[in-house]
């Protein structure tokens, strides 16, 4: 116990042994009683308003107020003869000024002591000496100077009073032993008063507290002596409730410290006693250890065990604190991590592979078959590496998927990346190790990824594959890519050679236009054309849809969906090439059947024909029709969503001038084909019985609807011309006839691609009756019987064939 608990303990032993019986409860103070000359207070006073707090009569602490506008108070203070000033209470301003109605009534007077004047602002010690009540202000601008009545306390002797008292000495008493900071303000207290003054006790208790300002001054208004002990004790109980809460989280963040101070020595000591029984490493051994490791069962070739040998040796000189530690240390996590002559066991077996595809994929009977013959060259040499194939077709055809069904089939490691949008070459070859924050390529994060030298590595959306000033990733692809040079790539970053040669590459592309020449030249390239209508709905039956019903935990009992309705799905809102577009769609139908089976309470929907338009809205497509009239012929031609019919349309304007007028927002080479038919058919009004001045007096307006979309390429030559002849002769084509073609300025009728889609487009709108190039023959030859039932085609070499075919019926060519 130190001295000041002995000393309290003291003071409240006396007090109840001291204790005696009196009648008169109340002691007054006699007016007429000597006082000295310090004890007397003047009846004005000048005031300073203290904002943080109250001060109490039992306190001697400094205060600090701004020079501005308090230096001529404490000026005027301090050459008065007893140097005393009033200390009131009083709420914040903005200017730093309150008015005589934001101070309180009640104050403290204070003697003032060592009053100085630094940077601005006043100090001054206070010693508190007794409470007044301002009584009238006599100045209400600074300084303040108001005529005050003193309020004296009473000597209580009376038993309540002394419990009290003693209730805060054991509060002020168990508050110092938790906080012994209060121990500085208890000594200079002990020193000037009695414990017998039981106000002066409330008082400084009070003042020791860290209550608010309006709980302190209410004790500081309180003047009868009980009240005032009363709020005295809650305010230190309160206090000490905060100590000792403030003490137990100290306690307990003490404790948590000193466990976790008390495991990392331990830690450390324990690492120290193991590294000198040589049971541990430090953390540079255990790393050259660990990539050491790494390449015991691993072929390593000569050149890149000497660059690894290299970079150990220097890891090994090099601090684990220094900046070169980590940048080595990475290199060899990168180098070590490869799959030095790793390889994994290809399937061979050609009948599995043909299985796993026709599992996973519905149509596309061409494309299995070229990638079978693919598997099957391979299977004979014994390896599979050295080719890249490149899947080129609309989007949502299953070029992604195909790709994971190779892996699949030849049971190797798949890793795919996309190259859209990809501009910077580093991404291919790795950056140099002198950036920060470099790393290798995508090849060598594919390979440390699959731990095979033998994946199959998808490069996705290759015909979009940017260039900028940070170089041409198209041109760093090259020798990733060419079976001659990678079997020594090189990587930047790692700066060895790389056995790619094992690898094989699957590229996916939507057009080859996009695609360098150079890259293209060195693929093989396979087309995805666009389902069929009855590919479409065997995928649908087959694939999506029971995916979408395992995927939501629903039964086929539960919600099934009628081949007539997926029909109308297919023909009236998803003809797109792929299938991505008709995988939204049962999507919503799933939803919207859903929401009706979770309301109606039923136990089963069926998706019928009737109910598509309720649960899609309107077809997106309107029936198509070909087009007839004079002038007027139905062309094919191919976009990138797969074939369309191209309706083209000629008409004669007037007479006063000869010429062609153009329009439906065509292309430059589509614009030119209808010059060359323009210009063939005037050169050949003979031959074709047609009347000479017709071209030479008419104004004719050539028109390809829908106008609002680009359309450009050289197969509606042929189309074109067609309609030009059509107006010359005033004859119509009387039968649903479609034609595709590249014309020439002598007459000749020349080959065009996307044989299968236009095929297609013209069976969607029932024209079953085709003109095609010569040329093509073989391109339709290869087309699946599904495709070619029920079709008419005619080949026609030169343009004089396509008009025997289109105006003389017995004549047509076959």
């Amino acid at each position: 116990m130190n001295n000041d608990e002995e000393y309290l303990d003291g003071v409240a032993d006396s007090s109840q042994e001291n204790e005696t019986v009196d009648t008169d409860n109340v002691v007054i103070d006699d007016p007429k009683a000597l006082a000295l000359p310090e004890d007397v207070l003047p009846e004005t006073l000048y005031l300073l308003p203290i904002s943080s707090r109250p001060f109490f009569p039992a306190q001697v602490q400094p205060v600090m107020v701004d020079a501005v506008p308090w230096e001529g108070t404490i000026e005027r203070v301090s050459d008065a003869h007893q140097n005393v000033v009033g200390l009131v209470y009083a709420d914040k301003t903005a200017s730093g000024k309150p008015t005589i109605d934001a101070f309180r009534t009640i104050g403290c007077v204070a003697k003032v002591h060592k009053a100085a004047l630094e940077n601005g602002k006043v100090t001054f010690l206070a010693q508190g000496v007794k409470r007044f009540e301002v009584v009238e202000w006599l100045s209400e601008e600074a300084p303040y100077l108001a005529r005050v009545k003193y309020l004296h306390d009473s000597k209580v002797k009376d038993d309540e009073s002394k419990a009290y008292s003693i209730a805060l000495l054991d509060s002020i008493k168990e508050l110092i032993r938790l906080n012994p900071l209060f121990s500085e303000d208890l000594k200079q207290y002990l020193g000037r008063f009695s414990f017998n003054e039981p106000g002066l006790l409330a008082d400084f208790a009070a003042s020791i507290t860290s209550a608010e300002a309006e709980e302190l001054y209410e004790v500081l208004a309180t003047q009868a002596i009980q009240p005032r002990l009363n709020l005295a004790l809650l305010l230190i109980k309160k206090e000490l409730e905060i100590a000792r809460l403030q003490n137990e989280i100290s306690a307990e963040v003490n404790e948590k410290l000193t466990k976790h101070q008390r495991e990392f020595f331990l830690k450390e000591q324990l690492k120290v006693i193991q590294k000198e029984l040589g049971l541990t490493k430090d953390d540079k051994t255990s790393d050259l250890d660990s990539f050491k490791e790494r390449l015991l069962e691993k072929v390593v070739s000569e050149q890149a065990q000497i660059k690894i040998d290299e970079e150990l040796h220097k890891l090994s000189m090099l601090e684990p604190g220094s900046p070169e530690y980590g940048v080595t240390r990475n290199y060899l996590d990168w180098a070590t991590s490869l799959p030095w002559g790793v390889h994994s066991e290809d399937n061979l077996d050609i009948q599995a592979a043909r299985d796993v595809l026709e599992k996973q994929h519905a149509g596309l009977d061409d494309v299995k078959d070229r990638i079978i013959e693919f598997l099957a060259l391979g299977a004979h040499r014994g390896e599979m590496g050295g080719s890249i194939m490149l899947l080129v077709g609309p989007p949502g055809v299953g070029k992604t998927s195909i790709g994971k069904s190779i892996a699949d089939a030849l049971n190797r490691k798949f890793y795919r990346f996309s190259l859209g949008g990809m501009r910077d070459e580093a991404e291919i070859k790795g950056h140099r190790r002198t950036y920060i924050g470099a790393l290798p390529g995508k090849f060598v994060q594919a390979l440390k990824d699959v731990q095979v030298e033998n994946p199959v590595i998808m490069l996705d959306e290759i015909d979009k594959i940017g260039s900028s000033f940070q170089g041409d990733p198209a041109s760093a692809l090259l020798e990733a890519l060419d079976p001659e040079q990678n079997s020594e790539f090189l990587d930047h970053y790692l700066d060895m050679r790389i056995d790619l040669s094992k690898t094989l590459f699957v590229c996916t592309a939507n057009q080859l236009d996009t695609i360098p020449a150079p890259l293209l030249d060195r693929m093989d390239v396979i087309r995805l054309s666009g389902y069929t209508s009855e590919e479409k709905l065997a995928i649908a039956k087959q694939h999506l849809w029971p995916k979408l019903l395992k995927k939501n935990k629903l039964l086929k009992k539960q919600l099934n969906i009628t081949d007539a309705a997926l029909k109308h799905v297919i023909e009236d809102y998803a003809r797109e090439a792929g299938v991505r577009g008709m995988d939204k769609l049962l999507q919503k139908i799933l939803r919207k059947s859903v929401v009706q089976l979770m309301l109606n309470q039923s136990e089963s929907i069926n998706v019928g024909v009737k109910d598509i338009e309720s649960l899609l809205g309107m077809p997106y497509f309107r029936a198509e029709k070909s087009i007839r009239g004079v002038g007027v012929v139905t062309g094919l031609a191919w976009t990138s969503m797969g074939g369309a019919t191209l309706p083209i349309e000629a008409n004669k304007i007037h007479e006063l001038s000869r010429g062609l007028k153009l329009t439906g927002k065509l292309g430059d080479v589509m614009k030119e084909s209808a010059e060359i038919a323009y210009s063939y058919v005037c050169s050949h009004t003979k031959s074709y019985q047609l009347h000479p001045e017709f071209f030479d007096k008419c104004l004719i307006h050539l028109h390809v609807p829908e106008g609002a979309t680009p359309k450009d390429g050289p197969s509606a030559g042929v189309t074109m011309a067609t309609a030009l002849m059509s107006l010359a002769r005033g004859e119509p084509i009387r039968r649903p006839l479609a034609m595709t073609g590249e014309l020439t300025l002598t007459g000749q009728v020349l080959a065009v691609g996307g044989i299968r889609e236009k095929v297609i487009a013209a069976k969607r709108i029932k024209i079953h009756e085709l003109i095609l190039p010569e040329a093509n023959r073989r391109d339709y030859d290869e087309l699946p019987d599904s495709i070619k039932n029920g079709m008419t085609v005619n080949f026609a070499s030169r343009y004089s064939d396509v008009e025997k075919i289109v105006f003389d019926k017995k004549t047509e060519v076959h």
